[in-house]
């Protein structure tokens, strides 16, 4: 479940390995590149951590970050 945190949406992702968890942010890539909307993360070995925000509307939630996260989760998934 994504939290709204000091003006974030933020969540932790864990995999089998690295490997897998790099997969995964390939896939995010992706569709983040797609949307011109590219996410702050952060990977050490299995574990992916996501803050979402959009910097040109001051740094705070909206519905970009909203429809990256529900795309992230619709990867994690189908993983």
């Amino acid at each position: 479940m994504w939290i709204e945190q000091n003006n974030k949406l933020v969540k932790e992702y864990e995999f089998e390995d690295f490997k897998e968890a790099f997969a995964f942010m390939t896939k995010v890539a992706e569709v983040a590149e797609q949307m011109n909307h590219h996410p702050w993360w952060s990977n050490v070995y299995n574990k992916v951590t996501f803050e979402l925000s959009t910097h040109d509307a001051g740094d705070k939630v909206t519905e970009k970050d909203e429809a990256l996260a529900d795309a992230i989760e619709e990867i994690f998934e189908a993983m």
